[in-house]
């Protein structure tokens, strides 16, 4: 009987290291203590701790970029000023603070930045660039995100939707007996 040479096989293992935790402390110091650095009411606090929320991924990238740590500190700089105009935003328009901290914000940076009281030129044009950066990111993740998620069947989309709106089940009509055919 003649054996068969046993032919080498290859596997191929990702050993890939993890990316090393983002030390996103040496730029922003204090982060989570930035929604009390806002504060000017008591309200102020729940939407200032959901802008770090939206703001940590975004640093988190930054810190781990090629950037210069001067760009980088300007850039982290920048984020702080804008989180303390979102909230005085809050604060002169009260309204404001029944809508979602995310669409508010993105709406905040639509055209750059919102307007600094005591900034000049240079100031307000490098925080606007930090703005446009920070909101290409936001719509970037997004995208990614809604890539991430699983799709549902546009048969059974229709469905879902009807069975998750309080307003549709109100209005439906009296329920009828099932035929069977």
């Amino acid at each position: 009987m003649a054996r068969k040479a046993a032919a080498a096989k290859t596997t191929t293992i990702n050993r890939a290291t993890p990316a090393p935790a983002v030390d996103i402390e040496r730029y922003c110091r204090g982060l989570n203590n930035w929604p009390r650095s806002w504060m000017g009411l008591e309200d102020d606090l729940p939407p200032g701790e959901q802008l770090v929320a939206c703001f940590r991924p975004s640093l988190e990238h930054l810190a781990t970029s090629e950037k210069s740590k001067k760009i980088i500190q300007e850039h982290v700089d920048n984020m702080w000023a804008l989180d303390g105009e979102f909230i005085s935003e809050l604060n002169y328009d009260p309204t404001l603070r029944n809508r979602p901290v995310d669409r508010l914000l993105l709406h905040l940076i639509r055209h750059g930045g919102p307007h600094l009281r005591h900034a000049d030129q240079d100031q307000q044009a490098s925080f606007d660039s930090t703005c446009r950066r920070f909101r290409q990111f936001l719509i970037r993740e997004s995208r990614a995100d809604a890539r991430r998620r699983p799709q549902i069947p546009p048969t059974r989309q229709k469905k879902l939707h009807v069975h998750t709106c309080s307003d549709a089940v109100a209005k439906s009509p009296a329920k009828r007996p099932l035929r069977l055919t």
